[in-house]
C-alpha cells in the first residue's frame, strides 16, 4: 500500500539536514542507512552512500529518479550465475565465436 497523501513522503529529516543549504560540489558522498527515505528535488545533484547491509554503493540523485526510494538503487542480494561447468563451456564458446565474427568483419572493411 502507498503512504496517505495526507501524511507526505517519507523523507528522512536527518538527511535533509546534512543537505540543507549546501551544494552538491561542496559535499563528498553522504553516508546514509535509511533506504526507505524517498528522494525529493531538493537531493538532485547530491551523492548518497546507501547502505546494502555490507557496504555503501553510491547512489548520484538525478530529476529522473524522484519520488522513488533510496534503497531501490542499492541491491541487498548478489546474484551468482545458475549452471556450472557446462554453462562456462558455452559462454567461453559464444565469446570465441563473438571474437571470429570480429575479426572477420574488420578483414572485409
Amino acid at each position: 500500500m502507498t503512504r496517505s497523501l495526507k501524511k507526505g513522503p517519507y523523507v528522512d529529516e536527518r538527511l535533509l539536514k546534512k543537505i540543507e543549504g549546501k551544494k552538491p560540489e561542496d559535499l563528498g558522498v553522504i553516508k546514509t542507512w535509511s533506504r526507505s527515505s524517498q528522494i525529493s528535488p531538493e537531493m538532485v545533484g547530491f551523492t548518497f552512500g546507501v547502505h546494502n547491509g555490507k557496504n555503501h554503493i553510491e547512489v548520484l540523485i538525478t530529476e529522473d529518479i524522484v519520488g522513488h526510494r533510496l534503497g531501490e538503487f542499492s541491491p541487498t542480494k548478489k546474484f551468482v550465475k545458475h549452471g556450472g561447468k557446462m554453462q562456462k563451456e558455452l559462454e567461453q564458446k559464444k565469446k570465441e565465436a563473438e571474437v571470429t565474427a570480429a575479426k572477420a568483419a574488420k578483414a572485409s572493411v
